[in-house]
């Protein structure tokens, strides 16, 4: 069998763009805690990338990323708003809640891992006294936990609804080049110009070692924030050794390149899972990850197999992800068990 696993998109090696940028860093000294070279070149990068002038961060993982933007966003009376399945609602270990000083999530439904205008407003209006904490953020996951992806307009939609009511808009981008991939967009085009005003940008999951970039698009919204990343124990004093990775992936499409093949893999799965009998796919394959519903015995049949996979993430169902290194064998090798053990 593979040794390949659909778990999670963590389990991928570093990618060899990465690695190269990687160990081109260690060639000698630099000067410590952001202030090297690969740090100002990556943060100039992403700027070229987003096609504005946006402060840029480094910190170690998804969680630091996301609590410590929404800190900024917060003081501890405020709320965020947030879809049930997100990540900063069930598998962020009250993070955001503990670096903001207390800032409550407000959950809220939506089809296909999506919030809604309408979802929004109905969380913000539930409530506006002072004995109920003030909303002060829309959160966006893209892609989602369930492996759908926000369009333009519904982000732009979102966002409209979010700041006609003072609110601020953080997007959850862990698999965020997914769903660039997907759409076939400008970066710009799902952040800041459809009013997103900042974005934890995940790169450990495109290949990267370590590392998130957290980018704010409204630059007076990152007053300190160096000072909450030294706080949170996220200041690397090797800096260039979080930021250099960036260099390799960010050249020409590599990101990009990485990401469509992930995407590929899981459309690849998600094609032969429509073969499988007793499989039913729970939600649109638009990024990188299949959720699909099996029978008991199947599951367990894979498990007694060898083969890795989450149940409890989402909504329910088998997860199945796919990573910038999935090979198109281990897509099949995985789909003969399925049907050995359907049948």
């Amino acid at each position: 069998m593979s040794t390949q696993h659909f778990a999670s998109d963590n389990y991928a090696g570093i990618c060899p763009e990465a690695m190269a940028a990687f160990a081109a860093a260690n060639a000698g000294h630099a000067p410590a805690y952001g202030e090297d070279d690969w740090t100002r070149r990556v943060s100039d990068r992403l700027r070229v990338l987003f096609d504005t002038d946006c402060d840029v961060y480094f910190v170690f993982n998804g969680t630091a990323a996301n609590s410590l933007a929404l800190a900024a966003l917060c003081q501890s009376y405020h709320s965020v708003v947030c879809h049930e399945l997100a990540h900063i609602e069930t598998d962020e270990c009250g993070g955001p809640e503990f670096f903001s000083n207390g800032s409550k999530l407000l959950p809220a439904r939506g089809e296909n891992g999506k919030l809604t205008p309408a979802a929004v407003l109905e969380v913000i209006s539930r409530r506006s006294d002072v004995h109920y904490p003030k909303p002060r953020v829309v959160t966006l996951t893209q892609s989602t936990e369930v492996g759908t992806v926000y369009q333009p307009r519904e982000i732009a939609a979102i966002s409209a609804c979010a700041h006609e009511h003072g609110l601020r808009v953080h997007m959850d981008g862990a698999r965020f080049a997914n769903a660039v991939a997907a759409l076939g967009v400008a970066p710009a085009d799902i952040t800041w110009r459809a009013g997103v005003d900042v974005l934890c940008f995940g790169g450990t999951k495109m290949g990267l070692p370590v590392g998130e970039a957290v980018v704010f698009f409204d630059r007076a919204l990152s007053e300190d924030f160096a000072y909450r990343c030294k706080q949170a124990g996220q200041l690397a004093s090797k800096m260039r050794f979080l930021s250099a990775p960036w260099l390799g992936i960010l050249e020409g499409e590599v990101w990009l390149n990485h990401a469509r093949h992930a995407n590929a893999m899981a459309r690849r799965l998600a094609a032969g899972l429509q073969q499988v009998p007793g499989a039913k796919l729970m939600f649109p394959v638009e990024a990188n990850g299949v959720f699909c519903e099996l029978p008991e015995h199947v599951l367990a049949g894979l498990r007694e197999r060898g083969w890795r996979f989450y149940t409890f993430i989402g909504a329910g169902g088998a997860r199945f992800m796919c990573g910038w290194d999935t090979l198109p064998e281990s897509v099949d090798a995985l789909l003969a068990d399925l049907r050995v053990l359907s049948a």
